[in-house]
């Protein structure tokens, strides 16, 4: 990496002599571990021209870091040769406790965190890698050149990153670190500032734990451990939520003969039969008791209800610790604990208290919160959306994320995975479970701790750009996962992606629509979102005039004009399918009118789905009067919209976390 002449000195005597080596004019810096930021200590002075001023330059330093920062141990000041002035840059390696190390590259100098105008990824990269990032930048024309301007040495900075990405990789010990600005020429570059944090604390990533066979979630028989007949009791809501199980059920209470017209059992070592699955609602004392004899017993899995472990207290870290060593003796795996558990909608089987059960369907849910579990399966009840599996995973004592993304890939059931993620503990190997299965099913990712407020104060300019939930943003691209932040765009998304077709293969758009309106607002959503409206070719415009009203508008979005009906979309579909080597993505939008049903405009959509390989996407607006259309659309696997923007939201965060386009259209 190229860097100024430097030296470093003690004493305003050396600082003249140094300086007057190095040729002026020089800049001065203050060298301290506890001052990254070496501008906000007033820990720097520039255009130092001669002898005297480097001395009184020294002085002046440590007079300002003195006042700003009194208990910073100060190591010397570095005169080094004033660079020319540059493209200002930088590049910065962090240290993230999930992913690993990573690299961010961007637009530098004091306004780095101001512009924010940076890319990231995780470590390792290639040169292809390395040349998007730059490329990727909203400010990659001050590199290449705009308004006449020369362009920068490229290939100097391609070079530069890949060597600081081999040096960081090399380095266990090199933790975090900045170098910025790195300032970037016509010919080549120079390191201007830079600063870098050692630790002897590695992060060692290990599973260490045997995979759980799918067919443990596929249980013949069920003991709740803690049943009751008590209303408002635990036991009492999950002996309700499994009162309907078709397989064998067996309630455990000492104090009863009878739960809800089940025989009751006082220890589940006295049921006659095998027991494969067993709800443990008993206070957390009691987990470790019963968890030997669960394992005595040959149970597969123990879905732990119970709250009160470690994220309580030492005491509940402890009784954690110790139903773990049992069950792990027993090769009895948990679910939990302090969780809301399983639910099965295919299978019939519930283990959580959420008020009702969910309908099946084709959408596995994920959840690290119970709370969100509880309100999911309620929004999904009144927006007529179904699951294949819903997971509460709790304290992961044993059971964790990756346990239950290997079940729903394996289910057939399931189409699509949504994730509500706070956090991950081994990054790398969740980022190669995922980028296997997003092969062949959808996954969307919610990740909680997006707020400025939710992140631990930054040591340096790159801990501060490239902070978690960025650096959970960018795995998530890597791996193949669309990230969302809210529930009902997740929904949304999975239902979109769930399709056969799933992913657009590219961000080119044909609009048709019956509304002039819509077909408006569809070039304003397009543009904030970052799909392309393409233009129509004049051959297409001449064999769309053979059919329709002379007074069109010949353009794209497609205005139908209001007086549509299904033989002029049918008519405009199958132009469209001849000459699908224009776009990417068709998005026809429709309104309740008299002239078209919502039944035959949705057919009219299946059929151009059916002639060809390229995504057709529908927005069916209106209230109940298009409800009709929905349900040919949903029963066919093309999920409608029924909000416009919401549909352009969703297809742009969709092409962003696919092809990287460019735009503001975050979810």
């Amino acid at each position: 990496m190229p860097v100024p002449k430097y030296g470093i000195v003690k004493s305003p005597e050396d600082a003249g002599i140094v300086a007057e080596e190095i040729g002026f004019p020089v800049v001065m810096k203050i060298v301290s571990p506890q001052i990254l930021h070496k501008s906000d200590a007033g820990g720097v002075i520039v255009g130092v021209n001669d002898v005297d001023e480097a001395k009184e330059a020294y002085l002046q330093i440590l007079s300002n870091v003195g006042k700003c920062m009194p208990e910073a141990e100060i190591e010397g000041v570095i005169v080094e040769e004033m660079a020319k002035p540059g493209v200002e840059l930088i590049i910065g390696g962090n240290t993230d406790p999930a992913f690993g190390k990573t690299i961010t590259f961007g637009i530098g100098g004091t306004l780095v965190e101001f512009l924010k105008d940076v890319s990231l990824r995780i470590l390792p990269l290639s040169e292809d890698d390395v040349r998007e990032m730059i490329h990727e930048i909203n400010s990659y024309k001050l590199i290449s050149g705009y308004r006449g301007s020369v362009s920068k040495d490229e290939e100097s900075l391609v070079k530069i990153i890949m060597n600081v990405c081999r040096a960081f990789e090399e380095n266990e010990e090199l933790r975090e670190f900045d170098i910025n600005p790195l300032r970037l020429y016509e010919s080549g570059a120079c390191a201007v500032d830079t600063a870098f944090i050692f630790s002897d604390k590695h992060t060692e990533f290990s599973n260490g734990k045997e995979e759980v066979p799918v067919e443990y979630f596929d249980p013949k028989s069920i003991a709740v451990i803690g049943a009751s007949e008590t209303p408002g009791k635990m036991g009492y809501a999950v002996m309700h939520k499994l009162s309907t199980f078709p397989g064998k059920l067996y309630p455990v209470n000492p104090k009863r003969d009878v739960i809800m017209c089940f025989k009751t059992y006082a220890s589940i070592l006295d049921i006659e039969d095998n027991v494969d699955m067993a709800v443990i609602t008993v206070p957390s004392a009691l987990v470790p008791g019963v968890m030997e004899e669960c394992g005595k017993k040959g149970v597969k899995v123990a879905v732990v209800i119970t709250a009160g472990f470690k994220e309580m207290n030492e005491e509940g870290k402890r009784l954690e610790e110790e139903m773990v060593s049992i069950a792990k003796k027993y090769g009895t795996r948990i679910v939990g604990p302090n969780c809301l558990g399983l639910i099965s909608p295919h299978k019939g089987y519930d283990t959580t208290y959420v008020q009702r059960s969910p309908t099946p369907g084709n959408i596995a849910f994920l959840s690290q919160s119970g709370a969100i579990v509880n309100a999911v399966v309620d929004w999904s009840l009144s927006h007529n959306v179904g699951f294949s599996v819903v997971v509460s995973v709790g304290n992961q004592s044993d059971l964790d994320f990756f346990d239950y993304l290997r079940w729903a890939e394996a289910d057939p059931n399931t189409e699509a995975i949504i994730m509500y993620i706070e956090e991950i503990n081994n990054g790398k190997a969740f980022m190669d479970i995922v980028s296997r299965i997003s092969l062949t099913k959808p996954v969307v990712a919610i990740k909680s701790g997006s707020s400025e407020r939710g992140r631990a104060a930054a040591a340096s300019h790159t801990g501060s750009l490239a902070g978690s939930y960025e650096v959970y943003v960018e795995a998530f691209r890597e791996a193949g996962v669309l990230n969302v932040t809210n529930l009902e765009d997740a929904f949304l998304a999975a239902e979109f992606l769930s399709h056969a077709k799933h992913y657009p293969k590219g961000k080119r758009a044909i609009v048709v629509t019956n509304a002039g309106g819509f077909a408006v607002l569809s070039t304003d959503y397009a543009e904030r979102y970052g799909i392309e409206i393409v233009d129509l070719p004049a051959d297409v415009i001449e064999e769309m005039d053979k059919f329709l009203p002379e007074f069109w508008n010949k353009g794209n979005p497609i205005d139908l004009l209001g007086d549509a009906d299904g033989a002029r979309f049918a008519k405009t579909f199958s132009v469209l399918a001849k000459h699908d080597d224009l776009w990417d993505i068709c998005i026809v939008i429709g309104f309740p009118n008299l002239v078209l049903t919502s039944e035959r405009f949705a057919k009219q959509i299946m059929m151009l789905s059916e002639a060809t390989e390229k995504r057709v996407v529908s927005v069916l607006i209106g209230g109940a009067e298009m409800n009709g259309g929905r349900e040919i659309l949903r029963e066919n696997k093309v999920p409608p919209f029924e909000e416009l923007e919401t549909a352009f939201r969703v297809i742009g965060r969709t092409l962003q976390s696919k092809f990287r386009v460019k735009g503001p259209g975050l979810l």
